[in-house]
């Protein structure tokens, strides 16, 4: 049995990730796909349905397959300490988040999310790019 952490803000996002999942889980696993959001003036009614878009498309992607289980916080955190909150209360085997190209050069760029997953976390991460740009 293993537990992952999806990290998702976008549908698209999502899709990529559960690209990558589909055919590594199994009935016995459980991903938690997670989506946060700061809340108060920085959140608004129309992030919150596309916070719960990502994770339906978690569910419809990976539900036939897994356990999935969905968790949308707006509580006033950085994203990154959702994630690796609930990473912890999973005890997370593996965390899966997403990765952009942002220069022409093709040097890879964290966004800050990322980034501080990567730098905070103490668990095994895969990250999958999210689109190319020339």
């Amino acid at each position: 049995m293993t537990t992952y952490v999806l990290a998702t803000n976008h549908v698209d996002t999502s899709a990529r990730l559960c690209d990558y999942l589909v055919d590594r889980v199994s009935r016995s696993d459980t991903v938690h796909a997670v989506n946060s959001l700061h809340g108060g003036d920085e959140t608004d009614t129309e992030d919150v349905r596309d916070g719960e878009e990502s994770l339906t498309v978690v569910s419809s992607r990976l539900g036939a397959v897994t356990t999935v289980e969905t968790h949308q916080f707006v509580r006033g955190n950085d994203p990154y300490e959702d994630v690796l909150a609930q990473a912890e209360a999973a005890d997370a085997d593996e965390l899966v988040i997403g990765i952009r190209k942002r220069n022409p050069t093709s040097k890879v760029v964290f966004g800050s999310t990322a980034q501080r997953i990567l730098l905070h976390s103490d668990r095994p991460i895969v990250a999958i790019p999210l689109e190319e740009l020339d």
